[in-house]
């Protein structure tokens, strides 16, 4: 599912919503998620799942063409668990 399908799945379950309106809050709940991973901050959805910002080590590997080392710098990378009530809607079937 993209985020136009999403949108207009919004739309379709809600009447009282038009397309600008639906695009809005999707936008705004993508804005809030990513502005608290970006603070360090943990989001949890109950019954789907949480958000978290891992730290990545730095590290050295290997250019595959030239053999060359190459060093890898250390990074922030976002996570996702999946909850409970996901992981057995998923696997139900």
């Amino acid at each position: 599912m993209t985020k136009s399908e999403l949108i207009e799945q919004l739309m379709e379950n809600n009447d009282v919503l038009n397309k600008r309106e639906a695009e809005m809050s999707v936008n705004a709940i993508f804005d809030s998620i990513g502005q608290a991973l970006a603070e360090g901050d943990r989001v949890e959805i109950r019954g789907f799942g949480s958000f978290t910002v891992r730290e990545r080590d730095a590290r050295e590997a290997r250019n595959p063409k030239s053999g060359e080392v190459v060093k890898i710098p250390a990074k922030k990378t976002p996570f996702f668990k999946t909850g409970k009530e996901l992981r057995e809607r998923v696997n139900v079937g």
